[in-house]
């Protein structure tokens, strides 16, 4: 059989591709589900790293600059660095048609057909290669637990679940997320992960391979991991579980067991913090509050009942330490593999600072976002089930009273503020990226408002 030669480019990149990029990118980048700015227009794009990965394929990072438009959350900052891989080549195969960024008018790119490379089977396998021989790549460095073996040859897939990174599965074996919206410091779903692995906490996939640059600071670009391939997430099979009419119960007490266990792994890795000073806690709380509420006019009848919520918090027990938890826990954070639960995604809250994902906080805040997550899932199907809803958050905090010694319903006060809380966040996010949403957080938002709810 004819070989068929690998497509490439008509010429190296030596020179800076903005020249060639920065149009089609400003196009594009606000298009994708990962890109942060969608409500601030591009201003400028500053390329801080290119590396030509292999023939064909640019991995750049690239600084996109806004205007500034008055946000919630203060002045806005001036502009994210995003992680791209791009391939560049004469002519775009029909298969990878939604792949497709532009063709390249000007620079040193002209005339060249601009694409996602993670679209691309062969530039995905590819970057496989390179984690499965560790290496330098100019300032890239690719590292690999050497007790771990990748086979080649994995036939990669993109998961086109909405999320704020890219994964890339491979043979149903391994999954690779690739960081999109780039920060100076060690990403924590690489310093967690790898730290409960050290423990010897099974509730966590392990750190195969990532990689990281050197350039323009040190951060951390990727990494990959064992891919649970029978897996289902919490998030799907609660929603399985209401239009069934089945209890959820069970499953959310185990659920409540695994997460007071990945809290005590992380207590035992990481140094624990002093008891969280429950008034300036509520100070950062209330100041959240009324940004959102600047923001989103819905919120401002229920001001006042809300402030009594964080305001009850300076005179309660301070509860547990605070310590590493997982930042952002709700029910599409976690997978159900036969009849154990996994905890994934130690990211945290992308949009927060990489400082603050990295700090210590109450677990109680992955408790409290837990239990909104199965309120979010009780509002999916009319008529709501508001008891579904209520017998899953007890379950759960019983299983977490279980394994962690103290329970989160006796901190009333405690737990009602850290709520509050992430209702609050929550009605800002859905009223900027999923209006039709609004009245799930906002629903919480009433109910909360009312003192001793």
């Amino acid at each position: 059989m004819q070989k068929t030669a690998s497509p490439r480019p008509t010429r190296t990149v030596d020179a800076n591709p903005m020249a060639s990029l920065a149009g089609l990118l400003r196009e594009w980048l606000p298009r994708q589900r990962w890109f942060a700015g969608k409500d601030r227009p591009v201003t400028d794009l500053v390329l801080l790293s290119m590396t030509e990965l292999f023939p064909g394929c640019l991995h750049l990072l690239v600084h996109a600059g806004h205007s500034a438009v008055p946000s919630p959350g203060g002045a806005p900052p001036a502009g994210d660095c995003y992680q791209l891989l791009l391939g560049v080549r004469q002519q775009l195969s029909p298969r990878l048609g939604k792949a497709l960024i532009g063709r390249a008018e000007e620079g040193p790119l002209a005339g060249l057909t601009v694409f996602d490379a993670l679209q691309d089977p062969r530039s995905a396998q590819l970057l496989l290669d390179r984690l499965r021989h560790p290496g330098t790549a100019g300032p890239l460095r690719f590292e690999a637990d050497p007790s771990v073996s990748v086979p080649a040859g994995l036939v990669p897939r993109v998961l086109d679940a909405e999320q704020s990174n890219s994964s890339l599965v491979y043979g149903d074996s391994f999954i690779l997320k690739l960081f999109r919206r780039i920060q100076p410091g060690v990403n924590p779903d690489l310093e967690l992960s790898g730290a409960l692995a050290q423990q010897g906490c099974g509730r966590v996939p392990a750190p195969v391979a990532w990689f990281r640059t050197t350039h323009p600071w040190e951060a951390t670009l990727g990494v990959l991991q064992p891919f649970l391939r029978d897996a289902s997430d919490g998030w799907t099979l609660a929603l399985d579980a209401l239009a069934s009419g089945d209890d959820f119960t069970a499953e959310a007490r185990q659920l409540g067991r695994a997460t007071a266990e990945v809290h005590l792994a992380l207590a035992s890795a990481f140094p624990s913090g002093a008891h969280a000073e429950n008034a300036r806690t509520a100070a950062a709380m209330t100041e959240r509050l009324e940004l959102a509420a600047h923001f989103v006019p819905a919120l401002q009848p229920y001001v006042p009942g809300l402030r009594t919520a964080f305001g009850a918090l300076a005179g309660c027990d301070p509860g547990p330490a605070a310590q590493r938890i997982h930042g952002d826990l709700h029910l599409g954070q976690v997978l159900r593999a036969g009849r154990e639960w996994f905890v994934i995604d130690f990211e945290g809250e992308p949009s927060r600072p990489l400082a603050e994902r990295r700090g210590v906080h109450s677990p109680v805040r992955d408790i409290a976002g837990m239990l909104r997550s199965f309120d979010y899932a009780a509002r999916q199907r009319r008529p709501w089930r508001p008891e579904w809803a209520r017998r899953c958050r007890e379950a759960y905090c019983a299983g977490y009273a279980a394994r962690a010694g103290w329970d989160p319903r006796k901190k009333h006060g405690l737990l009602r503020a850290y709520e509050t809380d992430r209702a609050v966040y929550e009605v800002l996010y859905e009223a900027r990226h999923r209006p039709d949403w609004l009245p799930v957080p906002m629903a919480a938002i009433e109910r909360l408002a009312v003192r001793g709810a």
